[in-house]
């Protein structure tokens, strides 16, 4: 990783860190972002000064005035990844700096301060190292959250003109609990995710909160998570609350959304792509329709269906609801590709497949 951009950062130990065995106790099947880990890493930038005041820190509140530009106005971004345990005991990330990439550009469509890639990754590998006790081991990682907001104190429409960046870290398990082997969704034909010229392919918290009332019909109708079609037609499937989706064909290719603005370009959903075509199968990226998808489904052409993302990693659909009823997808039980490429892609993040395509970063 390129060091051009480091900053120095100010350590400041937790005076009263968390005892060992509570953290092994926290360890052994966490609950998803409820425990977090002692420490916390923070940066300021002002206009004219840049970024300063770089601090690995115990994790703490925050202290904001009512007037805080990201209460009114939302400029906030963020983004999700993990540092796993391998078998050997070494610490790595996976594909920190497409994280960094995408913050930057997430940055840019928000109108916030541009925190350069080098920082981004000094500033997690910080964090990941001084609370390295709380990373799991076997199928549990660290979930890192970096994030950005507006912390200038004022009332009117502009960007702000300072800036609060933040990691902070929790130790997960499973995403979907109960043992699940396949989720089910639900289609929302009411509610868009995003919109063309919108911030769809930003990581934003409002793209999220603007998904949480169709999460919450999801739920009402006994399903995981909800499927979005796209915002003009209300006709083609985009991705889920909060992850990319992929459909498995019956000659064995993948077929998935296109990236066209509207959708985030997820990381897992990259090397997925990557990872599938490495292993001879024919990835397409183009529009699909959720009355194909039915279709489909019905005659046999979609076999397989999975959801992919960084807290999910890939996740089989097994049903789908609408409001005009359900289906199945294939026979309800075949996952051979989906647990193909998950094994293969979580056995790079741990350690236990080589890794040909330079993905994997240890953290000394």
């Amino acid at each position: 990783m390129s060091t051009d951009n480091q900053l120095k950062f100010t350590v400041e130990r937790h005076s009263n860190p968390t005892p060992a065995e509570q953290i092994a106790a926290s360890l052994v099947d966490p609950v998803f972002g409820r425990v977090f880990t002692d420490h916390m890493v923070t940066i300021r930038w002002t206009e004219g000064r840049g970024w300063h005041d770089a601090k690995v820190e115990a994790r703490r509140p925050f202290q904001l005035d009512p007037a805080c530009a990201v209460l009114h106005y939302a400029q906030e971004i963020f983004e999700g990844m993990k540092a796993y345990r391998g078998a050997d005991g070494k610490i790595s990330l996976f594909r920190p700096g497409e994280n960094a990439k995408r913050f930057r550009a997430s940055a840019a469509r928000m109108s916030m301060a541009d925190l350069p890639e080098d920082v981004f990754l000094q500033a997690v590998g910080a964090l990941v190292d001084i609370d390295r006790d709380w990373i799991p081991g076997g199928d549990g990682s660290l979930y890192l959250r970096p994030f950005m907001f507006a912390a200038e104190s004022f009332l009117g429409v502009r960007a702000a003109a300072e800036y609060i960046f933040c990691v902070i870290a929790c130790p997960v398990g499973a995403y979907f609990k109960g043992g699940k082997s396949a989720v089910t969704v639900w289609v929302s034909d009411q509610y868009t995710r995003a919109a063309s010229g919108g911030t769809g392919a930003a990581k934003c918290g409002g793209n999220y909160a603007a998904s949480l009332i169709a999460q919450t019909e999801a739920s009402a109708n006994g399903c995981d998570q909800v499927v979005f079609l796209d915002a003009a037609e209300h006709r083609w499937i985009e991705e889920l609350g909060g992850m990319n989706v992929f459909f498995v064909m019956d000659d064995g290719s993948l077929l998935t959304p296109p990236l066209a603005g509207t959708i985030l370009p997820g990381i897992t959903r990259a090397s997925i792509i990557q990872l599938a075509r490495h292993e001879g199968m024919t990835v397409t990226e183009a529009p699909y329709a959720f009355e194909a998808w039915r279709a489909d489904a019905a005659s046999g052409r979609v076999r397989e269906t999975f959801a992919c993302g960084t807290a999910a990693v890939v996740t089989a659909i097994g049903q789908v609801r609408h409001a005009g009823g359900e289906f199945t997808i294939g026979n309800g039980a075949e996952r051979d590709v989906t647990q193909r490429l998950r094994t293969l892609l979580t056995g790079i993040q741990r350690g236990k497949v080589a890794d040909s395509f330079g993905w994997v970063h240890h953290i000394a």
